[in-house]
């Protein structure tokens, strides 16, 4: 017993405690990843797996079984990534060849994105190869086309295996490419058409059907145009599981409980999706680490490096997100001055929101490619050097307080390398800073809408929803 409760999470220790306790059976929905790999060896043990089947189980995470299941439900207009198999480095860059680039590379069996990368050229693409194949350890690598500026969604559902009904739809605000867990993400969903929501919604469904989901289920999808991809799906609840239950004033995870446990939905009251009724705006915003290590980059990319959540509530979205940056200990600035340094494919849409800076009263500075584009165009911005580039530059200025909110996207390692002292400098000197656009027009939006209005109090009761 000692031994079990020192190493909890192998099938063996897990058993040697059921011997003890004798429970009615076991749930695998709540413990992230690690229950599910080790549900067949505690199921072969003798143990009763409760809610969702093992066979369902590894029908949702079996790639290939996964893949056929999807063919199956074509018709609907849901698609998937197109994607590759390689089990080493010859067959992984020909796989990259055929798929073109930007790739999401994604080794197999791993949590929370470790190892997981955004490749958009052949040299980077062997670069990390080696590493990606050491991590899979025997597993394939995978390796997907990348939906560049694709808004992902999450969708946290519960099923009694006959009837599905939705928690929450969440809309990331971060764009395709970073991790969940790293991404804010708004319920309800701030900007997608009502038809793309519903559509989702009754993908969720067929999946949970197919899939015979008893309990918990979790889908990501990924949004391009009027297009939906299909990410991924977890037969088990997700680390959103928490935010939704606020959000939507209901206790979703003792509902699950109550699933596995043989309920059905009807029996309990329940009649329709759990989020539909809502009247306000909530956004999970996340908080990370990054100041207690210094030679960490704040880049956010596939794989997770937050280590907590904070929520923000609101009649309107800008607010709500306000709220949850406030939270997460990010302020934003009324006034002063905007930097920017983003890659060339940014550029087009930087001008914009700089734009809409400079008519809010803020003095727009940035690096010298970004501020040539800009005045090029009709904006006035003020040049800067970058570290590389000699002193004056940004680093110092950021460091003695001169800029108010940062906005630094990266399009490969050279940019990545070159801007680490930009992001480590804003990071320090607590600096509000975006590397994505997405996050940028958001805090927009925010900065423009506290300037029309004060933000309310607003508690976690049902008659707020």
């Amino acid at each position: 017993l000692i031994d079990s409760i020192l190493n909890p999470l192998t099938p063996e220790s897990v058993l040697n405690i059921a011997h003890l306790e004798k429970p009615m059976g076991v749930i695998v929905q709540l413990g992230g990843q690690t229950p599910l790999k080790i549900a067949k060896a505690l199921e072969s043990g003798g143990l009763h797996i409760l809610g969702t089947t093992t066979d369902s189980i590894d029908l949702a995470e079996d790639r290939q079984r996964f893949d056929e299941l999807v063919k199956d439900i074509h018709q609907y207009r849901l698609r998937q990534p197109e994607s590759r198999l390689a089990m080493n480095k010859k067959e992984a860059i020909k796989c990259a060849e055929d798929l073109g680039f930007p790739i999401l590379l994604r080794p197999s069996y791993v949590l929370g994105g470790r190892g997981m990368k955004i490749i958009r050229s052949m040299k980077t693409f062997v670069e990390f190869i080696d590493e990606a194949i050491e991590v899979s350890d025997q597993h394939p690598v995978l390796i997907d086309r990348f939906l560049d500026r694709a808004i992902e969604v999450d969708v946290d559902a519960l099923s009694d295996g006959e009837t599905t009904y939705i928690a929450g739809v969440l809309e990331h605000i971060e764009e395709a490419g970073i991790h969940s867990g790293d991404s804010a993400s708004c319920l309800p969903p701030q900007s997608l058409p009502r038809n793309i929501v519903d559509r989702i919604r009754t993908y969720t469904r067929i999946l949970a059907r197919k899939l015979k989901v008893c309990g918990l289920m979790n889908a990501q999808f990924a949004v391009l145009g009027d297009e939906i991809y299909l990410i991924e799906v977890n037969p088990r609840a997700s680390r959103t599981a928490p935010f939704v239950s606020k959000a939507v004033g209901t206790p979703i995870i003792k509902i699950a409980v109550e699933l596995m446990l043989g309920r059905k939905l009807a029996d309990m009251g329940f009649t329709g999706d759990f989020d539909r009724d809502l009247h306000t705006f909530n956004v999970k915003a996340p908080v990370f680490p990054f100041n207690k290590f210094p030679n960490v980059d704040p880049v956010l990319g596939p794989e997770m490096k937050s280590t907590g959540e904070v929520m923000g509530r609101s009649r309107s979205f800008a607010i709500a997100y306000h709220k949850a940056l406030e939270g997460a200990g990010t302020r934003l600035p009324h006034k002063g001055s905007v930097f920017l340094s983003v890659r060339d494919d940014d550029k087009a849409e930087a001008l914009s929101m700089a734009e809409q800076f400079a008519n809010l009263g803020f003095k727009i500075v940035a690096t010298r490619g970004t501020a040539k584009f800009l005045n090029e165009n009709g904006l006035k911005a003020e040049s800067v050097h970058k570290l590389s580039e000699g002193s004056p530059n940004c680093v110092e200025a950021i460091k003695k307080g001169e800029y108010h909110l940062l906005i630094n996207t990266v399009s490969d390692d050279i940019t990545v390398n070159d801007g680490f002292e930009i992001r480590r400098a804003a990071l320090e000197r607590k600096v509000p800073y975006a590397t994505v656009l997405s996050s940028a027009w958001a805090m927009l939006l925010a900065i423009e809408k506290i300037k029309e209005e004060r933000i309310e109090i607003m508690p976690l009761t049902s008659e707020n929803r």
